[in-house]
């Protein structure tokens, strides 16, 4: 009789196990994963994935790479189709336009204390909306100056102070033009982040744009001045991006120009001189810079939002942002890692620690609304004829104005 109760519990619980297991496998959950990137970065984004099933051996990330232009492009037909990833990446200055395609991650938050002040300020507000946080950062960076040190040297300019100011960048400029070769590479975005340095706003106390008030024109006139009159720099075409002043600088055609830490390592790369990094330069006030970045949030129309945010902790967590310093990939938004960036990826760039933490000392929050990236892409295309001389910097921005909301 005992026998027969023990054979028969025995049964229940291998029945039990069974039922265990079976229940185990269905749980396994494969999330697909968003993300801009080159080819070569795909091996990197899949190491993060695979820490994921790592920590959670059931859930599997599969990450999905598209070029930076193609990505914007095709994230409003995914969304709109059905065919979003459980885990979104977003960019800060992207945010206003996209964040109703991504979950609130406030209540998340809330059911285990997630603590966000591991993670450097601004970006956490530059990746939320209207108080609420849609998601993580990855990266951070605020705009800096890369610089010739070899062409400093050769002219006799002593290198960038960290509260250097216009004038003193200018100088710098004009000394180092001498033919063919320019002393500085303009480009659109310095039209965004360097009047901010100088003090200048474009958006009014409504959050609008206001491009016609006197301090953002005299900050623009500034750097067209540089390239219009002083011919320190060379005009970019309309609808350029960032590459042809980098590549002017690479090739040693320009001793300066503006670009944030994600590009510093493939910049460092690049070049075969010796570069430094400073801050931008300041106008009669203090110093003052914005910083932007990158993240994950999780789409709102995923079928497994509990399963996303844990892949969401592992892959903008502690050793997630070290794979990314040490790859030279990212300063990380994540402060006790920053560290692994500066002395492994950026150690051979003299003075990028101290820029970089003189910058984040003195940000400014980055404004921006659901019309900045409209904004940005009237700048590329008109900017270049205040540059060229055929029209003056106020008539620039007034026809820039006059297309804005």
């Amino acid at each position: 009789m005992r026998l027969s109760i023990v054979l028969a519990a025995a049964a229940m619980a291998g029945s039990s196990l069974f039922a265990i297991g079976a229940a185990h496998a269905q749980d396994q959950v494969n999330l697909t994963w968003q993300m801009w990137g080159d080819e070569k970065d795909t091996p990197l984004w899949q190491s993060l994935a695979d820490l994921v099933t790592a920590e959670y051996p059931n859930i599997k990330v599969t990450p999905q790479i598209s070029g930076w232009n193609d990505y914007w492009t095709r994230l409003p037909v995914l969304a709109s189709s059905g065919q979003i990833g459980d885990l979104v990446a977003m960019q800060s200055m992207r945010m206003p336009s996209f964040y109703s395609l991504l979950e609130p991650l406030d209540e998340h938050f809330a059911s285990d204390k997630f603590d966000t002040s591991v993670f450097e300020s601004s970006i956490i507000k530059g990746l939320s909306h209207d108080g609420a946080q849609y998601a993580l950062p990855y990266d951070v960076g605020p705009w800096i100056v890369f610089y010739n040190k070899d062409k400093f040297a050769e002219v006799g300019l002593s290198e960038p102070a960290m509260d250097w100011t216009f004038d003193d960048f200018k100088a710098a400029a004009q000394k180092l033009t001498a033919g063919d070769n320019y002393g500085y590479a303009v480009q659109a975005f310095d039209f965004i982040a360097a009047p901010v340095a100088l003090g200048a706003e474009y958006f009014n106390d409504g959050d609008q744009f206001d491009l016609t008030n006197a301090g953002y024109e005299g900050a623009v006139g500034k750097l067209v001045d540089l390239v219009a009159k002083d011919k320190a720099s060379p005009v970019f075409a309309s609808g350029t991006n960032a590459a042809t002043a980098s590549g002017r600088f690479a090739s040693g055609n320009a001793a300066m120009y503006i670009d944030g830490p994600w590009s510093l390592i493939s910049t460092k790369d690049a070049v075969n001189f010796k570069m430094g990094v400073a801050p931008l330069p300041r106008g009669e006030g203090a110093s003052r810079f914005i910083t932007a970045g990158s993240g994950w949030g999780i789409s709102a129309a995923s079928q497994h939002k509990d399963e996303a945010y844990k892949a969401l902790q592992v892959l903008t967590g502690p050793k997630a942002a070290q794979i990314l310093a040490s790859a030279g990939r990212a300063l990380p938004g994540r402060l006790a890692e920053q560290t692994y960036w500066y002395d492994v990826a950026a150690k051979d760039v003299g003075g990028t620690r101290e820029a970089l933490e003189y910058a984040f000392e003195h940000s400014t929050p980055f404004r921006i609304n659901e019309n900045w990236n409209e904004f940005e892409n009237l700048i590329t295309q008109y900017m270049p004829l205040a540059l060229t001389g055929e029209k003056t910097t106020d008539a620039t921005l007034a026809d820039i104005q006059s297309q804005l909301p």
